[in-house]
């Protein structure tokens, strides 16, 4: 008898094609969340791990996070199972200094600045169901709590929004907010725009899913919201701008390219499109943004990203804390919930009679400056070579995993190391690492410089203080390369990966080739392989099982690299890296590898023709 795992998923089994597929979808990511929800209806508690931030503050996550898709489904009609008087009497409670599940004086740049925010939003929205039955005494204490707030302190990047959502739903309750609090927060995040619908999020080097699933998101709420028709109109251009950019990052199967941090969010990352059907800014065809939402639902849709009672679970396509952020608590996954703002919408919209519709072909290949990436899209895929992201602020973990490796995928993630005294077990996928005891290692952590030109990145880093790296990548479909060029002041051992596969119960679960100079594997659904192109020293291929839970999308996985040593001076390392979900396609083109430019033709094409990265004119706080 065949056995059939359970899927760990609520949304499992749903087509998500309609819009009463959707509201089920929302229902059933929801309700597993009642039994933990505490007597006064404030707190949500589901574990007791830790986060950077106290109890108090990931119980209102848990409170706070589901609003922002069960308000806009109360909108456009749905939302019969939600009991909204919990919802006030947790409101009530929690906004009061005298209860029990008091969420604590607001504090400046604390954490539940951010789930105000949701709050800010519900009662902008509802202010009927959320506001109008309170009592005297709870509408005097949500409203001093709200104003409080939003006087505060909310730092210099994306939270600048939780301001102008915390105002928004003030005014709806009848108060009158700052309005130049509101307009020098605006002012700040103006000041973050890059170009071509790209944001940086504050003083950093990146420009990761922050811009689409909270700048954009928050400014095309205000659009709709706010009253200032030339921020409206500001931020819809931009919004339009940037969509022609953000589509890349979608494969044709509704998966998007994981990079950065705060992936546990899941499916906020189709927030943005979302968003522009809430604004009514149709920046592509109506059946397109109908197809991206809902593509990408039915793809997480599949993925096991619950516990066993439905629970979300910390992770992406399956629970995994090792690629999480210090600031994620057990209820942060549900800011997914962003995903589903379109359902505000009224069932008569262009949105819902629109078909749904696929992506529109793509270019073999799209340059973006802002963010230093050079994406294609093979079958089943978005890849994206990188250069000119990074970060090293304190409170983020494994910042160059999510960062700093040369290429992303939305097929095969990306890779976390999780022993960083085992050089030899590193998955290093995508990345180039250097050891000298061979249990310590070095990657790229950041760049000194980087320009891009059309297909080819250029970045010159440095591993350590004995190491600088000059490194070219170059996409010749459906092959990329990556050409190294090295300075290096002693010998060491290195260890540079191709992209990871999953690997199934009993071994690698396809062919494997490990010679000199290549290693690839080729599964009944997938092929990965990086081979040498005449490096300056030899490198011996081998499959990599790398330790568990260090890829994002699968559990266990295999990763296919190229091992050697260099000793002080120069060296140059050349690599060609396939993958492709079409193992026959992928094997035809592996017999025959690309031809490798020379680094003078290299050298020239970025001379002429190379701009700098828009996230390198940032200097890090």
């Amino acid at each position: 008898m065949h056995y059939s795992p359970p899927a760990f998923n609520p949304m499992a089994g749903n087509p998500l094609t309609t819009r009463d597929d959707v509201v089920r979808a929302i229902r059933d990511l929801y309700l597993p969340l009642m039994p933990y929800y505490s007597p006064g209806g404030a707190r949500v508690r589901l574990d007791m791990a830790g986060a950077t931030f106290d109890r108090s503050a990931a119980d209102l996550e848990g409170y706070a996070r589901p609003l922002w898709g069960l308000v806009p489904l109360q909108v456009g009609g749905g939302a019969d199972f939600v009991d909204w008087e919990l919802f006030r009497r947790g409101l009530a409670n929690g906004t009061d200094p005298q209860s029990p599940e008091y969420w604590g004086t607001p504090q400046n740049r604390q954490q539940p600045l951010v789930e105000l925010a949701a709050i800010g939003f519900a009662l902008a929205l509802i202010p009927d169901v959320l506001w109008a039955p309170q009592s005297a005494a709870a509408k005097k204490n949500i409203a001093a709590f709200l104003n409080t707030a939003y006087g505060l302190y909310f730092g210099e990047n994306n939270w600048m929004f939780f301001r102008v959502m915390i105002g928004l739903g003030l005014e709806a309750i009848g108060e009158t907010p700052d309005p130049e609090l509101r307009e020098g927060y605006l002012d700040k995040l103006d000041a973050l725009y890059l170009a071509d619908g790209w944001y940086s999020d504050g003083p950093v080097r990146h420009a990761d899913h922050y811009v689409p699933f909270a700048i954009h998101f928050y400014g095309l709420i205000y659009a709709r919201l706010g009253h200032d028709d030339a921020r409206r109109a500001q931020i819809q251009e931009r919004a339009k701008a940037f969509a022609q950019q953000f589509v890349h990052w979608f494969a044709d199967d509704g998966a998007v390219l994981p990079f950065g941090r705060s992936l546990t969010y899941r499916f906020a990352c189709c927030g943005f499109w979302s968003a522009l059907a809430f604004a009514d800014c149709p920046a592509l065809p109506w059946g397109q943004i109908k197809g991206l939402v809902l593509r990408h639902l039915r793809w997480w849709s599949k993925q096991p990203i619950a516990h066993r009672d439905g629970v979300l679970s910390i992770g992406y396509g399956y629970p995994n804390l090792h690629m999480c952020e210090p600031y994620n608590s057990a209820c942060s996954p549900y800011w997914a919930f962003k995903a589903f703002a379109f359902m505000a919408l009224p069932k008569g919209h262009p949105f819902w009679t629109a078909k749904e519709e696929p992506l529109s072909p793509c270019a073999q290949t799209a340059t973006q400056v802002q963010p230093g990436f050079v994406l294609f899209n093979p079958p089943g895929d978005a890849i994206a070579l990188a250069g000119g992201q990074e970060d090293h602020r304190h409170w983020l973990r494994i910042a160059p995993e999510k960062y700093s490796k040369f290429a992303y995928s939305a097929r095969y993630g990306f890779s976390v190391e999780t022993d960083f005294r085992q050089f030899d077990h590193g998955s290093f996928d995508n990345m180039l690492a250097f050891s000298r005891d061979g249990l310590h290692f070095d990657v790229r952590e950041g760049n000194e410089e980087v320009k891009i030109a059309d297909n080819l990145i250029y970045a010159r880093w440095n591993a350590n203080a004995d190491i600088t790296v000059e490194t070219w990548s170059l996409v010749l479909y459906p092959w990329h390369l990556r050409v190294h060029r090295i300075q290096s002041k002693v010998a060491c051992q290195i260890i540079e990966g191709g992209f990871a596969l999953p690997r199934p119960d009993g071994g690698p679960g396809g062919e494997v080739e490990e010679v000199a100079g290549a290693a690839s594997l080729c599964m009944p659904g997938d092929f990965s392989g990086i081979r040498d192109l005449a490096s300056t020293v030899e490198r011996k291929g081998r499959l990599l099982d790398a330790l568990p839970n260090a890829n994002l999308m699968c559990a266990r996985s295999s990763v296919p690299q190229l091992t050697g040593r260099i000793e002080a001076g120069e060296t140059v390392l050349a690599s060609a890296i396939l993958a492709l979900a079409d193992p026959a396609a992928a094997q035809q083109a592996w017999l025959k590898p690309c031809a490798r430019p020379s680094i003078e033709e290299l050298e020239a094409i970025i001379r002429a023709h190379g701009k700098t990265v828009g996230t390198m004119t940032r200097q890090n706080a």
